[in-house]
């Protein structure tokens, strides 16, 4: 048990990429004082845990409903997150003006802490690892992010904003080789291999 929780604990830690996420947030919040900055965090991890176990429970009955496989959400999230991983690597300014009520929901909570990079690995963990394994994962990851956000200052202060900008290279191009691997998972799926 600890095994598997420890197994699918390793990709989604990839797909939820906090420290990736941290220079964002950052910059979203570099204004904010100590007390509203508690609050944005607050509600972007009730946002994003929220939003994985609805999706942990229901994602795949979602997915009959509209008759859509596993395989074919891997092979969509798969290149959906190569994407994302790509645009990360090549664009990586995000600034965005958004009022401080909402940031902790969107653009924090989602999709920045479980989108569609946590989703398409928490659908896969789920199939590969269980349902405790797969749960226990998702919430450890964005319970850590959200120490990673509280710790902000030091993580900058350590790493330097041009260590912070490499870190999140290389979580971005862990996501992408992540993608790759879905894609493939998903086309030996479909295939019946």
């Amino acid at each position: 048990m600890i095994k598997n929780i420890f197994l699918a604990f390793i990709p989604l830690f990839v797909a939820v990429d906090a420290i990736g996420v941290l220079p964002i947030f950052i910059s979203l919040t570099e204004k904010m004082e100590a007390k509203e900055r508690l609050g944005v965090i607050l509600k972007s991890l009730v946002t994003a845990i929220c939003l994985a176990i609805v999706f942990i429970f229901l994602g795949k009955a979602i997915f009959r409903v509209l008759n859509i496989t596993v395989a074919d959400f891997m092979v969509a999230g798969g290149i959906l997150l190569f994407c994302i991983a790509i645009i990360d690597l090549l664009n990586p300014a995000k600034r965005r003006r958004i009022p401080a009520g909402e940031m902790g929901f969107v653009p924090l909570g989602t999709p920045l802490i479980v989108g569609p990079a946590v989703l398409t690995t928490s659908l896969l963990m789920l199939d590969i690892y269980g349902l405790l394994p797969t749960l226990m994962s998702v919430l450890t990851n964005i319970i850590l992010a959200g120490i990673i956000f509280l710790s902000a200052n030091t993580f900058i202060r350590l790493l330097g904003v041009a260590g912070t900008r490499a870190l999140s290279k290389i979580t971005s191009l862990l996501l992408a080789a992540i993608a790759i691997m879905m894609i493939r998972k998903g086309i030996t799926f479909m295939l019946g291999f």
